[in-house]
């Protein structure tokens, strides 16, 4: 990675942030020592500008910020450090140094199921039930689809909470398999209905 720790006096932002949530926790700075013991130990150090030494996220606390990825910006001068934190992150106890709840951004585990159902489009047939309805075809997921609805309706006209969540989950998963067999996804609806909402 090409990082110009020069343009800033041999200090570069590092953005933190949640790598689940989305959530951006903290900011710190890293000159190139920092940055090698980051990628060296995969938990994140900082270079310390009051205490001028290098300063591991987490040393005293235990509250450490293990790294799932570090992508450098467009002028190689900024870096967004996705990580799992252990624990509140800022000084205070707070969750995030802007004394915001480390909530989840929208549905990060949607998109994510947004993903494996797309990858498996392509799939063998024998390796997972979603590969087994993409190669049966539209007519058998969409018959899916109608029949998950269907048992939803039913679930909804008693109380039991369970089972009405279990066939929502249902129909959600198959409506998204015929989405994405008809090369759509959530998101194009969610922009048809922001459309919608401004009208």
């Amino acid at each position: 990675m090409n990082i110009d720790f020069e343009k800033g006096n041999g200090l570069i932002p590092a953005i933190i942030q949640d790598n689940n949530t989305g959530k951006v926790l903290m900011l710190g700075y890293m000159n190139q020592e920092a940055y090698d013991k980051t990628v060296a130990d995969n938990t994140v150090t900082f270079f310390s500008r009051t205490k001028n030494r290098l300063w591991t996220k987490g040393e005293e606390s235990g509250n450490f910020l293990h790294i799932v990825s570090i992508t450098n910006d467009c002028d190689n001068d900024t870096l967004l450090i996705k990580v799992n934190p252990v624990g509140p992150v800022c000084h205070t106890g707070a969750d995030t140094c802007w004394d915001e709840q480390n909530q989840p951004v929208g549905y990060p585990f949607i998109q994510q199921l947004s993903t494996i159902i797309k990858e498996r489009k392509n799939a063998l047939v024998d390796t997972s039930y979603t590969a087994q309805l993409f190669a049966k075809g539209i007519n058998k997921i969409a018959q899916k689809v109608g029949e998950e609805a269907v048992e939803i309706v039913i679930e909804a006209k008693d109380n039991n909470d369970e089972l009405f969540l279990g066939e929502a989950a249902d129909l959600l998963f198959h409506y998204m398999v015929l989405l994405e067999a008809k090369g759509f996804s959530l998101h194009d609806v969610e922009e048809l209905l922001k459309k919608r909402h401004t009208k």
